[in-house]
């Protein structure tokens, strides 16, 4: 029963991931609203934008999408076209198939057709590798510490990418880890808890579906440390699909794949590639505009399709 329960939450989350979605924090308080078309990037009157990509797969070529590199040149499009230029994009993992160096430069060399700065974390499939994640770690990882975490400021903005894939648990649960969140507690401690703060990483930092491993072991530590900030953004990928939740002052955001689908939570034996008919696979791939107001704490997420 409580499975159940647990699948019927996870799809009411889903039920607005049609073609858009806006989602606004303020002082904790939630707003979202279904969008027509597609997000156009809209100005902030005081603030910044940035764009967060997900699950590309470079290397990916089965039934699902034969060509992931494709869907992902269409994604870059899009962002290329977007009405305001980013100031970066976050890559939240699964960059390649198979961590093989051809697809982590194709990966690159699509992306930096945008001239827009970037910051990754890897996603498991990034760290299959005989080196157990340097390949990723040699193009992406500078300055980073451990299997690729860090922190940056933006505007008043603090940013954190973890990694939670670097030790899986038995079932594919993410994992911090006892070093990882020791480093979280040192570069938080000097924060403000008027700071805005947006955490990236690429297993979700909640537990959509343990089952199929979508969730993280150990990170309701690290949510302990960010509940005493008043706006903490966290923005993940692994699923290929929008789901979203609101805890406290906290915000959980899962982006779409720029590459194949996966099944929503409990609707099918197994998580792993959908296949789709050609037509509706692009009305289920797509990118996440993110917009910061300076001054309000307010964050909104607008996602939008490849369709």
């Amino acid at each position: 029963m409580g499975h159940e329960i647990e699948r019927r939450e996870a799809l009411k989350c889903m039920a607005w991931a049609g073609t858009g979605a806006l989602y606004a924090l303020s002082g904790g308080i939630a707003r979202s609203a279904i969008l027509d078309g597609a997000g156009s990037g809209v100005a902030p009157a005081a603030g910044f934008t940035f764009l967060q990509l997900s699950d590309s797969h470079i290397g990916f070529d089965k039934a699902a999408n034969p060509d992931a590199r494709a869907t992902y040149r269409e994604a870059i499009a899009k962002v290329k076209a977007l009405a305001v230029k980013p100031d970066f994009i976050i890559h939240t993992g699964d960059i390649t198939q198979l961590s093989r160096d051809n697809e982590f430069d194709d990966a690159d060399q699509i992306l930096r057709e945008t001239g827009i700065p970037a910051f990754f974390v890897p996603g498991e499939h990034d760290m299959v590798d005989e080196g157990g994640g340097k390949a990723f770690l040699d193009r992406h990882g500078k300055g980073s510490k451990g299997a690729g975490w860090f922190s940056f400021d933006h505007q008043g903005v603090h940013f954190v990418g973890l990694v939670n894939v670097a030790d899986l648990k038995p079932g594919g649960m993410g994992n911090l880890g006892a070093a990882q969140l020791a480093w979280l507690k040192a570069d938080l401690a000097g924060r403000g808890a008027s700071t805005p703060i947006v955490v990236f990483a690429h297993i979700p930092l909640w537990t959509v579906y343990e089952q199929w491993g979508w969730g993280t072991g150990d990170a309701q530590a690290a949510l302990a440390l960010l509940k005493r900030f008043g706006s903490v953004t966290i923005l993940n990928g692994h699923i290929h699909q929008i789901v979203q939740k609101v805890e406290g002052r906290m915000t959980f955001h899962t982006a779409r794949s720029t590459a194949f689908p996966q099944p929503a939570p409990g609707t099918a034996p197994s998580p792993g590639p959908q296949v789709v008919p050609p037509g509706q696979l692009r009305s289920m791939l797509g990118i996440t505009d993110v917009t910061v107001r300076s001054g309000d704490q307010r964050i909104a997420l607008i996602d939008s399709t490849l369709a």
